[in-house]
């Protein structure tokens, strides 16, 4: 399988998640530079990794939207082709508007990093269904701008459509407050768009393919087939 990780000026997990494809899941693996525009259908999964591009000047997200590769993401996603953010990788796609909703500064106003536990709400996407659903993942998180909002007409579209993909949640499943890392709104750590070809996460699911680093519960939504 032959996947693409997204190079911008500040991206700091790139090198994480094409490790995670190449040496732990043994994908044919490219890096993508930022500026290039290109004809994607060759590959199954892009990935749009965390870190800062841009330097996260504006707001997250909002310079890397009108990069050249962007381009090439959204025809790739339109014909159904596999995307998925990560961390600054989400806030990218909610501001190129692959992704509704967005991300904004942690309700605590601190950066957060941390291993943190996700509810599986959908086990039956392209990313998700290696997984039970209900099943609870530890995967890390590290970001100051995770806390996902939408307004009261676009949560009730994703919860009808199953479109929340993943919640904060205690080690057993439960969901509160003192679960919520960074306050997001009914608690959402993923979402996908209508299609579920496109998820955007917070959580780092490259940061957890290998027991040596405390989890492996993220190499399976990287399994995609």
């Amino acid at each position: 399988m032959k996947a693409g990780v997204i190079v911008f000026p500040g991206s700091n997990c790139d090198r994480d998640a094409y490790h995670a494809l190449r040496d732990v899941l043994g994908y044919d693996t490219e890096y993508l530079w930022h500026a290039d525009a290109r004809n994607l259908n060759d590959y199954r999964l892009i990935i749009v990794p965390g870190g800062f591009s841009y330097g996260d000047y504006l707001r997250p997200g909002a310079i890397a939207r009108f990069a050249r590769i962007m381009d090439s993401v959204r025809d790739y996603a339109a014909r159904g082709g596999l995307v998925l953010g990560v961390c600054n990788g989400f806030q990218i796609l909610c501001e190129a508007g692959l992704l509704p909703g967005a991300l904004t500064r942690n309700l605590s106003l601190k950066f957060r990093c941390k291993p943190v536990h996700i509810r599986v709400e959908n086990a039956e996407t392209p990313f998700t269904r290696r997984y039970r659903p209900g099943e609870v993942l530890q995967i890390p998180i590290a970001h100051g701008d995770g806390r996902y909002v939408c307004d009261e007409t676009t949560l009730q579209q994703l919860r009808a459509n199953g479109q929340i993909i993943f919640r904060y949640c205690s080690p057993t499943g439960e969901l509160g407050e003192e679960w919520n890392p960074n306050g997001s709104v009914d608690h959402i750590a993923g979402v996908a768009n209508a299609q579920f070809n496109v998820l955007g996460m917070m959580p780092h699911p490259e940061r957890a393919c290998e027991l040596l680093l405390g989890s492996e519960d993220g190499r399976r939504l990287l399994a995609v087939s």
